[in-house]
């Protein structure tokens, strides 16, 4: 049965598909199916370009122990570069 967990956030970014780079502006997060890892659910990140169609797109299915190490690695990273004066806090 699908969770129907979902959520999307805008952001002012970058991906790489292939050989190019695309503005991203959008991600949809969910903890659902996924399409190809071999789990009943994972996490799911969809970065994408809302204009540049479905090719515009970067996708990333994680199991839940690694989705969390990725958000405490995330924000290690980000206290980091706060701490050494390189991220302004807004």
């Amino acid at each position: 049965m699908c969770t129907m967990i979902a959520q999307q956030v805008k952001v002012n970014g970058s991906g790489k598909s292939g050989l190019d780079w695309f503005k991203l502006d959008q991600v949809s997060v969910s903890y659902d199916h996924p399409f190809n890892m071999p789990l009943e659910y994972t996490l799911n990140l969809d970065f994408t370009n809302q204009a540049g169609g479905p090719v515009a797109r970067v996708a990333v299915e994680l199991d839940a122990e690694s989705a969390r190490a990725l958000v405490s690695s995330i924000n290690a990273v980000l206290r980091n570069a706060e701490q050494g004066g390189y991220l302004e806090v807004g």
